[in-house]
């Protein structure tokens, strides 16, 4: 990503500049937080713990005894991770964890809840904070959620002192500009969520031009010293086992995992797999890190049946339609091989490598990179190589969730293009973020594919299709690839090319079971979670009563509450179970 450098360095190399501190200390706390009588939804699960009342005050009784279970959801707010962590409180309740919840209560100058459309100028969120748009239906959203279960909830506001806001406050005030993103507080990756965050709010990896990029910063910085100062009080003053929360990263649940593995509280992370139905959940940390880590023993080792390949391929061929997969980004047509060059303009017929990017500010930030520190650097070199390549085409599909994502990128790949290169070759060929042209098909007619970080590698090389990965991709380093792991390798590897060949029969076979653990094994099931489109709550339960939380037919959600409780890795034993799967619902 851009950092802070050069003239930007030196211009930002003080605390905050006089002005703004005086707006930044005058002017927050935010306007004083408004009474609301309005009504939030509770649980889906609500009239079920009603209906079944006692039951579950049994099992909240019994549980009271059992291991203690933090679920650190933060954000009242945000709905797929209310209503997610509200079904997991009610199914380890159950199965006899002491479940507490921990929210923060309008406590914190910035969040995960605040990104550049909430708002409406970033001067809002500079000057007055989220207290005045987002915390007044936010908390009572969350506890709302959570309050049917009569179990505990856990705020910040009970740990912050008043001497905490004023060291975070001053802290925050005090550090550097340039040196924010790697600033650390005992030992604390403080500064690295605090940035991410921002970039976040932003959706620019490189924000720095915003008006408002010093003191939303500084409000992340802030908002990470209190999540921290919070969340080691409650872990110091209650001793929980495992402590359970979305995503990871960011603030505040970034700030979690820093301080829960600092105070030997294990950590599970979780999100919403791409499969419909399924979850990706995780040890120690976010997996997005941990599928990197991941040992190929773990796979390597399934034995590979027709009916797995058939399973594999026919999901795999699904993905180019999204039709199996909880949300796609991007409507596809798909015209003839020979019609899709002429729209594309580009000649299939000679050699062509595919290229396909990231978003440039999302999650590939909290990699630290291997040949490059980014995709731009990436892009740039790439198409300086085939510049001097004539002989060679390259077919760049940019991604389409730069404009169609959840959050629209304020930052596209293809101006920073043009601004490096005004005039490209003849050889290289764009395909925008907006084109309806299907991804999967141009790259099945490209010789071979060229990635960063995008799960569309792993994939395409179940097809047969040549990678080459410069930088963080789960399927890197899987004996599947060639991975580039500095500058000159890649560029070294880019004179290989094209590899006309498709992959081998046994690397193939490598590559789909490292797809089919990574999709049917890791993704795990839950087929009492269905999609709910167009709600505010993001799911809804296919439930009766409680007891089908312990349903023996749901065997997604013994692995998951198996892993929270007794540190089992989350893998779903898919390869046993293909006539499992309620009728309808592919595995």
């Amino acid at each position: 990503m851009t950092r802070a450098n050069g003239n930007h360095r030196t211009r930002r190399s003080n605390a905050l500049s006089k002005p703004l501190r005086q707006i930044w200390r005058k002017l927050r706390p935010s306007l004083p937080p408004s009474p609301t009588d309005a009504p939030f939804p509770e649980s889906e699960l609500g009239p079920l713990v009603r209906q079944d009342w006692d039951k579950w005050n049994a099992a909240r009784t019994r549980a009271k005894k059992g291991p203690r279970v933090l679920i650190a959801t933060g954000i009242g707010g945000h709905p797929p991770s209310t209503v997610m962590e509200a079904f997991l409180a009610a199914a380890l309740t159950l199965r006899g964890a002491n479940v507490e919840f921990f929210l923060c209560d309008k406590q914190l100058p910035a969040c995960l809840m605040c990104n550049f459309m909430s708002f409406e100028s970033p001067e809002q969120l500079a000057i007055q904070g989220p207290q005045a748009k987002i915390c007044n239906w936010c908390y009572p959203r969350g506890r709302a959620m959570y309050a049917p279960f009569d179990l505990p909830i856990r705020t910040f506001g009970e740990f912050l002192t008043d001497a905490m806001r004023a060291r975070a406050q001053d802290i925050a005030a005090q550090v550097p500009l340039a040196e924010i993103q790697k600033y650390k507080f005992e030992g604390l990756e403080i500064g690295a969520h605090a940035f991410a965050s921002a970039v976040r709010f932003f959706v620019k990896s490189d924000f720095w031009a915003e008006l408002t990029a010093e003191p939303i910063l500084r409000r992340y910085l802030e908002a990470a010293l209190l999540s921290a100062f919070a969340t080691r009080a409650l872990l110091r003053a209650t001793k929980y086992e495992v402590a359970v929360f979305h995503h990871g990263i960011y603030v505040s649940q970034g700030i979690f995992g820093e301080v829960a593995r600092q105070e030997q509280v294990r950590v599970v992370n979780w999100g919403p797999a791409y499969r419909k139905h399924s979850f990706l959940f995780s040890h120690h940390r976010s997996h997005h890190f941990t599928l990197l880590q991941e040992p190929s023993s773990v796979w390597e080792n399934l034995k590979w049946t027709p009916e797995m390949d058939k399973d594999l391929m026919e999901y795999v061929s699904s993905r180019w339609t999204g039709q199996n997969d909880w949300l796609g980004v991007s409507p596809i047509h798909q015209p003839t091989d020979t019609a899709l060059g002429q729209e594309i303009g580009i000649d299939f017929s000679k050699p062509t490598i595919g290229l396909l990017t990231n978003v440039l500010w999302d999650a590939q930030l909290f990699y630290e990179g291997n040949a490059y520190r980014d995709m731009r650097d990436w892009v740039f070199d790439t198409i300086e190589f085939f510049s001097k390549r004539p002989d060679l085409q390259l077919l760049i599909r940019v991604h389409p969730a730069e404009v169609r994502g959840t959050l629209v990128s304020r930052e596209q790949i293809i101006p920073a293009i043009y601004t490096r290169f005004p005039q490209l070759p003849k050889n290289i060929v764009i395909v925008p973020p907006e084109s309806s042209v299907d991804t999967y098909r141009a790259m099945m007619q490209c010789d071979s594919v060229i990635i960063y970080g995008t799960k569309t590698g792993m994939e395409l090389a179940t097809l047969g299709i040549p990678i080459l990965v410069a930088g963080e991709a789960w399927v890197r380093d899987k004996g599947i690839t060639l991975d580039a792991h500095t500058r000159d390798e890649y560029l070294e590897l880019l004179e290989r090319l094209p590899l006309r060949e498709r992959l081998g029969e046994k690397t193939v076979e490598r590559a789909r079971k490292y797809a089919y653990h990574f999709f049917f094994r890791k993704m795990i099931p839950v087929y009492r979670v269905q999609p709910a489109p167009g709600e505010w709550k993001s799911y809804r339960f296919d439930l009766d009563r409680l007891e089908d939380l312990r349903a023996a037919d749901e065997i997604g959600l013994d692995v998951i509450c198996d892993g929270i409780l007794n540190g089992r890795e989350f893998i779903y034993p898919a390869e046993n179970l293909r006539a499992r799967a309620p009728v309808g619902i592919g595995i």
